[in-house]
């Protein structure tokens, strides 16, 4: 046995090994696998936000999403997260899933249509990670 750092061989192996799990009980293969991003660049090509996640058997994850401070107030994040719903949609999904720290964006996600459905306790500060799903028929 060893325990240390990331270790992608290992991480790798494990994808593999849980995709002859998942892909048989969700009835999806690898093909339906997708990666997706958003990205807004500046007129000087800084990068003013962005959002990263997947999309996998009709189902958007977002996995991270972030504005920079001074660009918030100018509904970024809005058009960034619609931009992303409306790819999913386009790649065939009907609903999203997504989690955001008390301290992050819960507010932003549920004025969005995300509903909670469960928290994750114990989070450093005496946080919480707000697990959010929104239909996006």
């Amino acid at each position: 046995m060893s325990v240390g750092d990331r270790d992608p061989e290992l991480n790798a192996r494990l994808s593999a090994g849980l995709d002859e799990v998942n892909f048989p009980a969700t009835g999806t293969t690898a093909a339906d696998q997708r990666q997706l991003s958003v990205k807004v660049l500046d007129d000087e090509g800084e990068i003013v936000g962005g959002l990263a996640g997947w999309t996998w058997g009709g189902l958007l994850g977002i996995e991270m999403f972030w504005v920079r401070e001074q660009s918030r107030a100018e509904g970024w994040g809005s058009r960034i997260l619609h931009a992303a719903e409306e790819e999913a949609r386009r790649r065939g999904c009907d609903r999203a899933a997504v989690s955001s720290f008390t301290f992050q964006a819960p507010g932003f996600y549920q004025r969005h249509g995300y509903r909670e459905t469960g928290r994750t306790l114990g989070i450093p500060g005496g946080h919480q990670d707000v697990h959010m799903f929104k239909e996006l028929s």
